[in-house]
């Protein structure tokens, strides 16, 4: 599982269902980014359906992701 708290690029929103994460400062799950790009979507796919979310957040996440994951294994 990965630990969301330390990426600065995504925060908690506490009306969400159980506080999903979020983009900082948007409603754009990021969830919905992995879920998209699950389905073959790609990264600017994704931009264009949640334009509050800026490449540079999502880039971020990933590599959070990515990171952790590597950790992790």
């Amino acid at each position: 599982m990965i630990d969301w708290s330390s990426c600065h690029d995504v925060e908690p929103d506490p009306d969400r269902a159980s506080g999903a994460w979020v983009f900082r400062g948007t409603r754009g799950p990021v969830a919905a980014l992995f879920e998209n790009l699950e389905e073959d979507a790609s990264v600017h796919q994704f931009l264009e359906w949640f334009p509050c979310v800026y490449l540079s957040k999502a880039r971020h996440t990933l590599a959070h992701a990515a990171k952790s994951t590597h950790m992790a294994a």
